[in-house]
């Protein structure tokens, strides 16, 4: 049984040719290291089957792992528009299985994860990993680096979670210009 302090986070990086996972625990302000691994669709012609065994590959890790939530990487923007249905498509599905377990799904856009794992957005994927290998302190780099994808997924809504608007600060534009009427002109 978990206690109300611990969260486990199923970070998710869809793909139609590889689908990278990675699984922490949070308690408090330290994320531990469940998991990560990839699902190898390459040889997977038909991309309905391919979209069938995301969702398929998805609810086995729900069952597995039970997390409070889940944190999926959105599809970056590219010139390819076949590319990006497809992709599209992949975390729609990988969404779909987890919403039918009714568990929280967040989205991250993938230079957001990057900024959060290695403090640069145009950071590579095995800047990414060999950070997240520091910071668990793991021995051996995945064989695919969409694994360390996924675990940076999962990492960066633990972080994103525990960050709060100062109290000091202006909750609207009325307070700001209250408080700073030397900043307007």
């Amino acid at each position: 049984m978990r206690s109300s302090s611990e969260k486990i986070i199923l970070g998710i990086d869809p793909g139609t040719t590889m689908m990278g996972y990675g699984v922490i625990k949070g308690t408090g302000k330290t994320p531990s290291y469940m998991d990560m691994g990839a699902v190898d669709l390459k040889r997977v012609g038909d991309h309905y089957m391919k979209l069938r065994l995301i969702y398929e590959r998805t609810i086995e890790l729900m069952e597995k792992y039970l997390p409070d939530e889940v944190a999926i990487e959105a599809p970056f923007y590219g010139k390819n528009v076949q590319s990006m249905l497809k992709l599209g498509r992949a975390q729609g599905v990988a969404m779909a299985a987890v919403l039918s377990r009714d568990v929280p799904v967040f989205e991250y856009a993938p230079r957001k994860i990057k900024l959060s794992i290695t403090s640069a957005g145009d950071a590579s994927k095995e800047q990414v990993a060999r950070m997240l290998m520091r910071m668990f302190d793991l021995k051996e780099m995945p064989k695919n680096l969409d694994a360390t994808d996924g675990l940076a997924a999962a990492v960066c809504h633990f972080y994103q979670d525990g960050i709060k608007m100062p109290k000091s600060g202006s909750s609207n534009w009325e307070e700001f210009i209250r408080k700073n009427p030397d900043r307007i002109k």
